[in-house]
This record gives structure tokens, sequence and C-alpha cells, in this order.
């Protein structure tokens, strides 16, 4: 079966997507576009909450961002790796959504699991175009499929963006979509531990990081990614 997607957008945990990418998938999906998400893990390592919650959150951010599909293809969380299992899961994922494009985890960031989930998802992206790479899915053998482009979604530490976004109108329900991770972020009426996306300041840090990246196209709140290859316009005036 195929559940063809424009956009599939991935994350080595449930929340990866929504804190970076959260108003691109909106601003698209509102624009008439199917997007679909993918969880490499369940983030069964966070330091609050449970696997079970952490599914319940996803499911509710999903509906915020009134994404198509969502899959967990539940690698181990702080331990996955590239190798040939691992991959192959998101190779099957990334042939039934057939997606001209791919978001994808920060390049480098300050938990390991991105950097690394930047490489993993690369990796199956070119993998799945292969056709002597033999995959299934719900008993039916697939096709190869390449995206178009994959783009990578600045997370916790700054990197210089290729291109910004402007997701302006889509904040508030960026931010809707985010707090559905109600274990995860801020709560003033949790007894759980503090941790460094826990505090009230965490959400004051991603409105500055949506801000930084608007100012420079004159719009009030963008989100930045950086490219693996020179993108091309067709026209000047497409860019702003």
């Amino acid at each position: 079966m195929i559940n063809k997607v424009h956009i599939l957008a991935i994350g080595a945990h449930p929340d990866d997507v929504e804190l970076s990418a959260g108003g691109t998938i909106l601003k698209h999906v509102h624009a008439g576009k199917k997007v679909a998400i993918v969880d490499l893990t369940q983030g069964e390592l966070g330091s609050r909450g449970t696997i079970e919650t952490r599914y319940e959150e996803a499911r509710n951010a999903s509906k915020i961002l009134g994404v198509s599909y969502r899959e967990n293809i539940c690698l181990e969380d702080g331990f996955f790796e590239l190798e040939q299992q691992s991959l192959l899961k998101l190779v099957v994922q990334i042939r039934r959504f057939q997606p001209e494009i791919v978001l994808a985890n920060a390049i480098r960031d300050r938990h390991p699991d991105h950097g690394r989930g930047s490489e993993f998802i690369s990796r199956a992206c070119f993998l799945a175009g292969l056709v002597k790479i033999e995959t299934q899915f719900e008993g039916k053998s697939q096709e190869k499929w390449r995206p178009k482009a994959v783009y990578h979604y600045i997370q916790d530490r700054h990197i210089q963006p290729d291109f910004v976004i402007d997701v302006t109108p889509f904040a508030k329900e960026k931010f809707e979509a985010i707090k559905a991770y109600k274990t995860q972020f801020y709560d003033p009426n949790s007894a759980e531990a503090n941790t460094p996306i826990s505090g009230k300041d965490f959400y004051d840090f991603l409105e500055g990081r949506m801000r930084e990246f608007g100012r420079d196209i004159n719009v009030e709140f963008a989100e930045g990614y950086t490219v693996e290859r020179t993108m091309g316009v067709n026209l000047l005036g497409d860019l702003i």
C-alpha cells in the first residue's frame, strides 16, 4: 500500500518535529498538502512522562498539526545506530509515503540522537532509491523511491540556516502542538524533576529563535533549515 504525501517529517523523538518544523507543517497542511510524521524512537529515555503518555501526546499534537499519518518505528532511544535492520525500517516508511520532501533532524545538536538521526534519515532516503534493496509493507513488495530533497530543521544549538520559511500565521497553533506534550514541557503544577526543556524559559527560547529567523526576511516568525545540495529557483522573484 502507498500512502502518498507531499512532505514526510522525521524526528529521532516524538516532539522533535513539532518543536522545529511545526509551523512549516501547519502552513503546508493549510495549503492543501498531505504531510506524514515518522518518529524513530518512542522517547523512552525522557526524564519525564512514560512511553504511554508520549504516544497520547503525539496523537494530540498530530491532530493540531493536521497531519494525515503518524508512525513510530520503535528504534531504541539513545542507542539506535546506522545498521541495516534499523535503516530498513525507515526505508519501508519512505517507500510507503513516497514524499517529495523529507524534513529531518538537525545536522548536529546538544542531544546526540539528533545529529545521529540526521545522518540516519539521509542514509535511509538514499537507500530507499536503490532498486536492489527489497522491502515489503503489509505483505506487498515496495517500489524504490527517493525524495527530491532532504531539508534539516534546526533544533537546540544554533545553526545558520540556508533558508527560512515564514510561519507567522501559524505560530500560535505551533505552540499548541508543542504544549500537547504536557509531561515534557512547562507545567507549573507538575511535581516531576526539572529538565533543560521543562521551564517557561524554554518557550521564550523557542519564540526568540523563531523571531531571529523571521527578522532576516522581515516577518515576525520563521523556521530555519539547512540543505544537502544546491537549491535552484525558476525566477529571482521567487526569493524574498
